[in-house]
């Protein structure tokens, strides 16, 4: 029952992250809000072509993204002091930062090609989203592989699976083909659904991993913090 639950949560996480990264990226300059070495990248091709308007949100999507994980930090010390579980808490936070996103990308919209300061909120409470959504897939989800972060999980993948393939793998090996696997096809799924959600629903299709999140508030239990 551990290991479907776990399968499971590791699925809708992947399905969120890769949902919301790519939405970021389709409705706000290409932002990307799970995905900081992208934005690095794409804050050098801003700073190396001027016309690019949006160099302002991609700068300040990197503190927006810090402060979102620092944020769940903090409040995961809360609740350890209290003896309280953090994992609800650190859940509905992401909850309260998507819903910030989605309703300021609603007003916002359409989105131009100028990022007015509704567009920027928007962008920054994603960010902050995904960065708190990163932490926890740290700090209280450390039994899952990480849901955000798919090259790292590529990589295992493929050295179990080559292991697996030449006979060399055991049951441990094989699992954690398993554990990688499942995170790494539901983020893909949810980058290509929220490429056709938003050009059909705009930024009502945030409504997709809100749902997510409230299916894993009504789930959550106690998870230890490893």
């Amino acid at each position: 029952m551990t290991d479907q639950r776990n399968r499971l949560q590791g699925i809708g996480m992947g399905f969120l992250a890769g949902w919301v990264d790519t939405f970021g990226f389709v409705a706000l300059f290409g932002l990307f809000t799970a995905h900081v070495t992208g934005n690095f990248v794409l804050i050098g091709v801003a700073l190396a072509d001027a016309s690019k308007a949006s160099i302002l949100l991609k700068f300040l999507a990197f503190p927006a993204f810090i402060a979102g994980v620092a944020l769940t930090r903090l409040l995961q010390v809360a609740c350890d002091k209290r003896k309280l579980p953090a994992l609800r808490p650190a859940l509905l936070l992401q909850l309260l930062l998507l819903a910030g996103f989605m309703v300021c990308g609603l007003l916002a919209s359409p989105i131009g090609d100028t990022v007015t300061p509704l567009a920027m909120a928007a962008g920054l409470l994603g960010t902050a989203a995904m960065g708190a959504h990163s932490a926890s897939s740290r700090l209280l989800l450390a039994n899952l592989a990480p849901t955000s972060m798919m090259t790292g999980n590529v990589t295992q993948l493929v050295i179990d699976s080559v292991d697996v393939l030449r006979g060399a793998g055991d049951g441990a090996t094989s699992a954690r083909c398993g554990k990688f696997f499942w995170p790494v096809a539901a983020f893909g799924l949810g980058a290509i659904g929220a490429a056709f959600a938003y050009l059909s629903f705009g930024f009502l299709a945030l409504l997709v991993p809100l749902a997510i999140l409230c299916a894993e508030l009504a789930l959550a239990r106690d998870t230890p913090v490893v």
